[in-house]
Formats: C-alpha cells, sequence, structure tokens
C-alpha cells in the first residue's frame, strides 16, 4: 500500500480526486461474476479465506485500507478467482466426497471475451467461447452466452501441466505417494502446486527460458512444452463437448500466449473446432479500470458480498 501511495504522489494524483479503487478478488465464497463492494464480510473472509491463502487476497484489504483515506472514495473487487457459474452437472465428480470447484482467472478471462466480442461487434452474451487462460496456472473455460459453465479448478493444479503445476496426474499413483511416508502434507501440495510442472522437470517457471531450449535443440524441453500444449489442447477439446461442439472462437490469453510455438502447435489440435484467436498477455489491470468506470457511471449494479 506504502508503495501505490508513494507512486500516486510522484504522479502528482491527489487522492481526494479518487472516487474508486478497483482490487484484485481472492479466495473467498463462491460469488457472482460482477463488482463487489468490499464490507466487513469480505473482509473477514480475505483476511480468514476458507480455501487457502493466495496473493489475491491482498487485493480487496489493500484497496479497503487505500479508499479509508480517500475523501469519498469506495473499494471494490471484480470477478475473484472463486466466481461460481457452474451448471449444476459440472459439480459431479465421480465420488459424493469430492465436488468439483470453480476457481480459475475469471477476470482475465472475462475481459479478453468482451474485448473479442466487441472486436467482431457482437456482445459476449451471445457467444460460446472457450479460453484458455495459460500463465503460471491454466485454466480453460467454457463460456456459454456470457457465463463460465465449466473449467478445471487451476488453484488446486486440476487440468494441464504449468510452468509450476503437475497439473492432473494419475489417481492411484499420487494416492501411493501420500501414504508412502516419503512427503508431509505440506510437500505433497507443493509436488502439485508450485514445484511441478517445468520447476519440476527444469528447475525454472521459465515459459520464455523452456521456450528457448526447446529452439536450441534440447530433445527434453521439447519434448516437455510439446506436452504442455498438448493438454491444452486436449482440454480446449473436452470444452467443446461442454458446448455441444457449438463453438464461436477459441482463445488464447496469459503471458504463455506470447510463444509462437506453444500457440501453433495447440492451433494446429483444436482449429477444426472453432477460429483460434490470440490475445497475449493479461489485461486484467484494465478490467479493474474499466469495471471502475462502469460503477462510476452507473452502468452496472454492484454486488452486496454476504
Amino acid at each position: 500500500m506504502d508503495i501505490i501511495l508513494h507512486e500516486l504522489k510522484n504522479a502528482g494524483i491527489y487522492l481526494n480526486s479518487i472516487l474508486a479503487v478497483m482490487g484484485r478478488g481472492g479466495l473467498v465464497k463462491p460469488v457472482q461474476s460482477g463488482v463487489i463492494e468490499v464490507n466487513d464480510a469480505l473482509i473477514h473472509d480475505l483476511i480468514n479465506s476458507p480455501l487457502g491463502e493466495h496473493a489475491s487476497n491482498l487485493g480487496g484489504l489493500i484497496a479497503h485500507d487505500i479508499a479509508l483515506k480517500l475523501k469519498n472514495g469506495r473499494a471494490f473487487i471484480v470477478d475473484p478467482v472463486v466466481v461460481d457459474e457452474f451448471e449444476p452437472i459440472a459439480r459431479i465428480s465421480g465420488h459424493p466426497l469430492f465436488e468439483r470447484k470453480s476457481i480459475f482467472h475469471p477476470l482475465n478471462q472475462k475481459a479478453v471475451s468482451r474485448l473479442h466480442a466487441s472486436s467482431i461487434n457482437k456482445n459476449y452474451e451471445d457467444l460460446n467461447l472457450i479460453v484458455a487462460h495459460m500463465g503460471g496456472g491454466i485454466t480453460i473455460g467454457a463460456h456459454k452466452k456470457g457465463k463460465v459453465i465449466d473449467v478445471n479448478n487451476g488453484l488446486d493444479a486440476e487440468g494441464p501441466i504449468t510452468p509450476e503445476r503437475s497439473g492432473t496426474v494419475p489417481c492411484g499413483d499420487l494416492a501411493k505417494l501420500c501414504f508412502s511416508g516419503k512427503y508431509t502434507h505440506d510437500e505433497i501440495k507443493q509436488i502439485l502446486k508450485g514445484k511441478g510442472g517445468y520447476v519440476a522437470y527444469f528447475g525454472t517457471n521459465d515459459g520464455y527460458a523452456v521456450e528457448q531450449m526447446a529452439a536450441s535443440g534440447d530433445e527434453k524441453a521439447i519434448l516437455i512444452q510439446n506436452a504442455l500444449a498438448y493438454q491444452v489442447a486436449k482440454y480446449i477439446g473436452a470444452m467443446s463437448t461442454v458446448l455441444k461442439g457449438n463453438v464461436d472462437g477459441i482463445l488464447l490469453t496469459g503471458g504463455m500466449a506470447y510463444g509462437k510455438t506453444i500457440v501453433d502447435a495447440i492451433t494446429e489440435r483444436v482449429k477444426h473446432i472453432s477460429p483460434v484467436f490470440v490475445y497475449p498477455g493479461e489485461d486484467e489491470m484494465r478490467a479493474l479500470a474499466m469495471n471502475g468506470l462502469r460503477v462510476l457511471n452507473g452502468e452496472t449494479d454492484v454486488i452486496e458480498y454476504t
């Protein structure tokens, strides 16, 4: 927060000229998509998260603390990682002890979807899209008429291999590892998320570095990078069945979408489903700002967190 206030001062932006402070959402209770005002209930759940610790939990807290310094300021979060628009069938796993959860990258996925819709003079709510957010975590969502009705749980490393997550690993082997006595619970969690994926194979989560290794002819790097693209494409294919093959576009976004090799490998496998569009990087800061303006201009309702 001190860094933010320092930057505002250096930029000549007076605090009392600010009307809205937008923060990244965190691991709170499942919520609907949209803009949520920071209140006591949200602050409590950001601090005492029911789902665990994550850097995004700080977004709403920092926004709130800054808003307290403003004359007329309000604090909000937008499309936190727990946006839940699942249809009931998507929650079923295979055993009543386990229910599938909606935890992904809704802020960027929805911002890119709206950007794409605008570029073709359509409304996001009128399109069926598959969006693959590819960064340190990778989530692939089925967007049906403005709602993400199915997506892999990126927080718990469900889905494809990523630069730092193992993805969906063989269940039987995982169960054996958990009871082998060689690893603690925390160590198992790190194997799945943080020390998995590229980190486990190469000791780095730098996707560009692995891409350079592959480009130089490193056979291991070529294989693992191709495996990542293969698995992303496989999940895109799965989401096409969720949408019953009615797909208006496949959007590739996130930092890894800058990598031509990976993008080309994914596109080659999924282009028969629908045209592929590439939106590299994350547009989350712009998404936060745009949603703040929508609130101030009265263009969207504000959700009360309870």
